[in-house]
């Protein structure tokens, strides 16, 4: 696996240098996947394997979280303020689709994630480019 660690490096890279909207859309795509990758297990054998569900759909409530603790309520206004209660209610709805390993709730959650996405890719292709130095959070490298 000596091809694993240059593709690590790459993706390092272009987050470190990426601009606040596009690390935001990154950030959707990494937990669309992980909910993507959930909903293929569960739908392969019923409840599939449940550690990996387990650690997909947390990873994905994580980087919900993320979105959330990153919000500028100050400069964001009423729209933080939506983004904070639409956000909340899919940490909500991960954690019970993930207790019921309801797959049907999860398809909701993509849905309505991929709509949040899609504004996010308009913004990030309006803003200048503004690159996100250092900084803790969720890791979606790899």
């Amino acid at each position: 696996m000596h091809s694993a660690q240059p593709l690590k490096t790459y993706r390092e890279t272009q987050i470190r240098t990426a601009s606040q909207g596009s690390l935001i859309v990154m950030l959707y795509d990494e937990s669309l996947r992980r909910i993507r990758q959930a909903i293929g297990l569960l739908e392969k054998a019923g409840t599939g394997d449940i550690e990996a569900i387990g650690q997909h759909l947390t990873k994905a409530q994580d980087i919900v979280t993320e979105l959330m603790v990153s919000l500028d309520f100050e400069r964001g206004g009423d729209i933080a303020r939506s983004l904070f209660s639409i956000y909340m209610f899919a940490n909500r709805e991960l954690m019970q689709a993930n207790m019921k390993k309801d797959s049907g709730a999860l398809e909701r959650m993509h849905g309505l994630l991929m709509e949040l996405r899609s504004a996010w890719v308009e913004v990030a292709a309006k803003g200048e480019p503004q690159t996100v130095e250092g900084g803790s959070g969720v890791n979606i490298a790899g």
